[in-house]
């Protein structure tokens, strides 16, 4: 109770006394009573002013009392959580960490990246080193509630010395709390402090500012380490003291050792790697793999029959739902199919309303880069239906690229590749789990007939840039454009047939030999298919294969090709025809290559339409 609030509650007890009880002698000197009365509020209004000054007179005008209950028994453990498992493939990142917490300045490390990769399990594993070698570690899970983590850190400043008397400063407000936590933490030495699962960092306050401010709850002047995890993976968000550790997905050989080491008897470590690889290395989905095969009801109990399983099996065994996901994102982080879901939820509240339909979109296309140009505000709008502006769109793909959802390959390499042209990359697994939470038919099949739509539009705009231009886009769409034909090899071969061509064309003046190679592939498979061996589109694309294989030094393929394609034009069209002489003369050129002698370059022949 504090000085004024006593002196009036004397004085109130005294004049309940005068009116309700018996009064004294000296109670009849009425001068002698009220002068009593005058002086105890006169010393109740000088300390009441008194009190004003001293709040007037702390930093920021003053501050609230703050609700410290906790602080003094601690309402729920803050030790690290075990790990059951080695960590591998870490190496790297645990020693940045260990160097920095062995080291004499202390900091902020922010261990980040896309769900699943495995950044608390890097944590508390960072946490057991640091234990061991006598640091006192301190783990404090975000719960998207400020407050909270100040009453967290108030706990651990305690933990760590921080006196009575100053949280009592804090509890009347008389002082920051957040101040008073790092002035301690700055001058106190060999802690590590953990803070997991900070994926809504502009939260965390105390206050409006961006953590990068370092006027908040996360700082990186202390005399110890503060280790944040988090999904959001900018600068911009965490400032430039912080040093970022931005993890990647295990190593083929590390991967594999993790499924050996839940399932030791599933198989060799050369089936290990190949699952491995088949799951890119995303640590969430190695362990759900490997507690899968260590089951020992489970239907699949090898390395190699679960692989095989994924493709008929896949939405069963990683992309299962989980009934209590929805409520609890802790449940969430652990589940494959879920886990992503937090970061796009948390995109939309943020308002990134195009951060998911664009994700969707682009798992839709195949598991290579993208070229940035492809997706528009029209390519969103015309699938989605959603309206799209430039501004709308850049946004959503930052916002996937913040939390690790999306990749721009050269660009996130530790040295910048600087690629000639903008490229987007989802992780493989992150595109297989979209792919299937997609609801079908719809939105599937109208936004295919979009994207087709547009990848038709990007191959004819490649084609009619002038000089090299094009040629680092046209790389770039190659691989896209098998689906394409198969998607509308039934409903509009010819046109798609000749997208496909012009991209070869421009791949040929680009000299990109094998991505022009797969698309002349597509091109004859799907025409002798469905036109026939002998139809004259079959035979000038057979003319085009072959000369695409010379190129690239397949000789002998090419003199095959050419030789079937001069038997056939000989008979259909006649030994004189203009597409006879050209598959006689490419057949020549051919056989010199094969016989080592002469330079000729083939020339394309035109198609006939």
């Amino acid at each position: 109770m504090s000085g004024s609030s006593a002196a009036i509650a004397f004085l109130v007890a005294i004049v309940t006394n005068y009116v309700t009880a018996q009064p004294p002698e000296w109670a009849e000197n009425t001068v002698l009573v009220w002068s009593v009365f005058v002086g105890l509020a006169v010393v109740s209004l000088g300390l009441f002013f008194w009190e004003r000054r001293l709040a007037a007179e702390a930093p920021d005008g003053g501050r609230p009392p703050v609700p410290l209950g906790r602080i003094a028994v601690g309402g729920h453990s803050m030790n690290p959580p075990t790990v059951s498992a080695p960590v591998r493939g870490r190496e790297e990142e645990l020693e940045r960490i260990g160097n920095l917490v062995r080291g004499p300045g202390g900091g902020m490390v922010v261990v980040c990246g896309a769900g699943g990769l495995g950044k608390t399990t890097l944590a508390a594993e960072a946490t057991a080193q640091a234990r061991a070698q006598g640091q006192v570690v301190v783990w404090i899970r975000w719960r998207d509630d400020p407050e909270r983590l100040g009453q967290d850190l108030a706990q651990a400043a305690h933990i760590l010395g921080l006196p009575e008397a100053r949280l009592e400063e804090a509890r009347t407000g008389r002082v920051s709390l957040v101040d008073a936590v790092w002035e301690h933490l700055a001058t106190t030495t060999g802690w590590l402090i953990v803070v997991d699962n900070v994926d809504t960092p502009t939260r965390v306050g105390p206050g409006s500012g961006p953590p990068a401010a370092y006027r908040g709850w996360l700082r990186p002047h202390g005399g110890g380490v503060l280790l944040v995890t988090s999904r959001d993976t900018t600068r911009q968000t965490w400032g430039p003291d912080a040093d970022l550790l931005h993890l990647q997905p295990l190593a083929d050989e590390a991967a594999g050792t993790v499924l050996l080491d839940a399932a030791p008897h599933a198989g060799t470590e050369a089936e290990a790697e190949a699952l491995a690889v088949r799951l890119g290395g995303l640590p969430l989905a190695l362990n759900a793999a490997g507690a899968y095969l260590s089951v020992p009801t489970s239907r699949h109990r090898t390395f190699t029959a679960y692989q095989h399983a994924l493709e008929a099996e896949f939405a069963d065994l990683l992309g299962a739902e989980h009934p209590t996901a929805a409520t609890d994102p802790e449940t969430a982080r652990r589940v494959v199919r879920h886990t992503w879901d937090l970061s796009l939820d948390q995109l939309h509240s943020d308002g990134y309303t195009l951060a998911r339909p664009a994700l969707q979109l682009l798992a839709l296309l195949e598991p290579a880069p993208v070229p940035r140009t492809l997706i528009t505000p029209e390519l969103v709008t015309d699938a989605t239906g959603l309206p799209a502006t430039a501004a709308t769109v850049d946004a959503a793909l930052a916002g996937l690229h913040q939390y690790g959802l999306l990749h721009t390959p050269g660009v996130d390499a530790p040295e910048p590749a600087s690629p000639a042209v903008g490229q987007l990359q989802l992780h493989p697994l992150v595109r297989e789990v979209t792919t299937h939470t997609l609801t079908r038919p719809a939105p599937t099949t109208a936004w295919l007939t979009a994207l087709d739509e547009h990848l038709a539009r990007a191959v004819d705009a490649v084609a009619g840039m002038p000089g090299r231009a094009g040629w680092p886009t046209a790389r770039l769409l190659a691989p896209h454009l098998p689906a394409h034909l198969d998607r509308n090899t039934q409903r509009g071969l010819t046109t798609a047939a000749g997208t496909l061509d012009r991209l070869a064309d421009a791949l040929n003046n680009a000299g990109a030999a094998s991505e022009e190679l797969l698309l002349r592939r597509q091109v004859l498979d799907a025409e002798t298919r469905v036109l026939g061996p002998d139809h004259p589109r079959t035979l000038g694309s057979r003319n085009n294969l072959g000369a695409t294989l010379n190129s690239l030094g397949e000789h002998q393929q090419a003199a095959d090709l050419h030789q079937r394609n001069l038997t056939d034009r000989e008979r259909i069209l006649g030994p004189d025809h203009p597409d006879t002489l050209s598959s006689r003369d490419n057949l020549a050129v051919a056989r010199a290559r094969l016989a080592g002698v002469g330079r000729r370059r083939w020339w394309p022949l035109p198609r006939r339409r």
